[in-house]
């Protein structure tokens, strides 16, 4: 079973986006999945046509033990996810005084079989949460905007997942770097990924996932790009993207 823990700390990188039509493209190939939204923003969650607001049992009940695993996963179309609710947002606080609050996340998927995959969307930021994250996943995706102030900031996410390697979470890696919102036209777009390129090397995917409206769009109908727009640029690259994942490379 692969986790992977989709990071970034700056917001609108195409991190949900990411998470959510990995996780549908790797569906497509026949991959059991399971999402899991930890960002109490919920966008992962209402991308999916699911309600946050209305729920009464989500992730946040899950790190609070007082659901079970089997009792908050909802399954969309073949996927399966833990949803998230914006009761999270004061979970840092909330959560602090809790001896190994590291660890809440790691607890509460114990013992979880049968999927392929587990792909945990992080919030935008380097607190609790995504140390959560952190310590249950094996892996870590950063989904990078090919614009000017890409790898600013990146110094810092880079400590983090090595300081958690070295004391939390043995083994942890950034084995993929994901190029979002790719214009080829654009010199600018080019010159960045080769700063990329040159900064992570075969981390980054070969695959970039184009600049592409529908990717913006389909979220406002619950839907993931493979549903709203199958033949899209976005379908295209996700669908490579995935392929790419599965071969490891």
């Amino acid at each position: 079973m692969r986790i992977i823990a989709f990071v970034n700390q700056k917001g609108g990188v195409g991190k949900t986006t990411s998470a959510l039509n990995v996780g549908a493209g790797l569906n497509q190939l026949g991959k059991r999945v399971l999402l899991v939204d930890l960002d109490p923003q919920a966008h992962l969650t209402y991308s999916l046509g699911i309600q946050a607001h209305e729920l009464e049992r989500t992730v946040y009940q899950l790190l609070k033990r007082e659901v079970t695993l089997e009792e908050v996963l909802i399954d969309r179309n073949g996927i399966k996810i833990i949803p998230s609710t914006l009761d999270l947002s004061g979970a840092e606080i909330e959560f602090s005084s809790i001896a190994g609050r590291e660890f809440l996340l790691r607890e509460a998927l114990e013992g979880l079989k049968g999927f392929g995959y587990v792909l945990i969307d992080c919030p935008p930021s380097l607190g609790l949460l995504t140390l959560n994250a952190l310590t249950t996943a094996k892996e870590v995706f950063i989904p990078l905007q090919t614009e000017f102030l890409a790898l600013q900031g990146m110094s810092k996410l880079l400590q983090t997942v090595q300081i958690v390697n070295k004391r939390l979470n043995r083994g942890l890696e950034i084995t993929g770097i994901i190029g979002t919102r790719f214009d080829g036209r654009k010199r600018l777009n080019r010159e960045v990924i080769e700063k990329i390129r040159g900064y992570f090397g075969k981390k980054l995917f070969k695959t970039l996932i184009r600049d592409n409206i529908a990717l913006a769009e389909a979220p406002s109908y619950g839907q993931t790009i493979f549903e709203y727009s199958p033949r899209s640029y976005g379908a295209e690259d996700y669908s490579r993207l995935c392929k790419k994942i599965v071969e490891g490379g």
